[in-house]
């Protein structure tokens, strides 16, 4: 029994033909999912040497390790970044030198990297009573990996690769639910505490010492205007100490939380708020009973008969 064989691929046939805009095909190959996962994997070793492997990493190793890790990442980054950049310049006869400076400025930013990250272990350590340890927080805080590879993302995004940072982000996003652009800015001791249902736009500001909680969206305004807005400040700016409580969702370019104001649980706001305030839903209604006592049956009405 062949199923169809010969009807079903003549259709699917037909049908790359019929269907544009989801094919890709005598192009090239585009960047692997699978290739950029080992990459982010590596990465992390990178970021956080002894956290992320399965052996125990002396400091005699570290440095015959690091030359490898570094020269196998760059090896990769080589092709998946020459891949994304033939999306923009599919002529391009320079690719591989273009590739080559880029991969070795993103390695280069890594110390620099690393140096923020500490501070992100900081301010998670500092600010949540659960946190035992810095161990703790590297290996079982969802933020802190979503964060650690979109401060890598971010320098491929500002150097102008295309694809490759968000595809990097969007790795961190299925791992953790957090779903952080690359294009994002982000300052000194970012903290996302829980972190599940965390998104924050392209053209995000956030500033040092700010802490998110889970659900918290920072978010453009109706998108109607489409391609339109591409490359214009749609996202919101958080200013520095600014707190902002699970279920919280900010919206807009123009909209400014000012320093150590703090946004309370599940608002949905579309306005600027000044330093130093307290923006939280006002009184609402509760209801309580005791579910041990029955509430009084409801007398069906009569239904004469005529």
């Amino acid at each position: 029994m062949d199923c169809r064989q010969e009807e079903i691929v003549q259709r699917l046939m037909a049908s790359y033909c019929e269907v544009g805009g989801i094919n890709h095909v005598d192009c090239g190959n585009l960047p692997s999912k699978k290739a950029i996962a080992v990459l982010c994997e590596d990465l992390l070793q990178v970021l956080f040497p002894g956290f992320f492997s399965e052996d125990a990493l002396t400091s005699q190793d570290l440095e015959l390790l690091t030359h490898e890790r570094v020269a196998g990442m760059r090896e990769r980054l080589n092709t998946e970044v020459r891949r994304s950049l033939r999306l923009r310049d599919s002529q391009g006869e320079n690719l591989h030198e273009q590739a080559m400076k880029l991969v070795c400025d993103f390695m280069a930013s890594l110390p620099a990297v690393r140096q923020l990250l500490q501070t992100d272990v900081q301010a998670a350590f500092d600010g949540d009573p659960a946190a035992r340890s810095f161990e703790e927080i590297i290996l079982a805080y969802p933020g802190l990996e979503a964060i650690a590879i979109q401060r890598s993302a971010h320098h491929l995004y500002q150097a102008g690769v295309p694809l490759l940072p968000r595809m990097m982000t969007e790795w961190a996003h299925s791992r953790t639910g957090i779903d952080i652009h690359p294009g994002a800015k982000i300052g000194s001791h970012f903290f996302i505490d829980h972190g599940t249902g965390v998104v924050i736009g392209e053209t995000s500001e956030i500033g040092a010492h700010v802490k998110l909680y889970q659900g918290v969206g920072l978010v453009a305004k109706s998108l109607a205007a489409g391609q339109a807005l591409a490359g214009k400040k749609r996202h919101p700016t958080l200013e520095d100490h600014v707190t902002i409580y699970a279920g919280a969702t900010i919206v807009g370019g123009d909209t400014v939380i000012g320093a150590r104001s703090i946004v309370g649980a599940n608002v949905f706001l579309m306005e600027s708020v000044a330093p130093d305030m307290v923006y939280a839903l006002g009184d609402q209604e509760h209801r309580i009973r005791d579910r041990k006592k029955q509430e009084p049956a409801k007398k069906e009405p009569s239904i004469g008969i005529a």
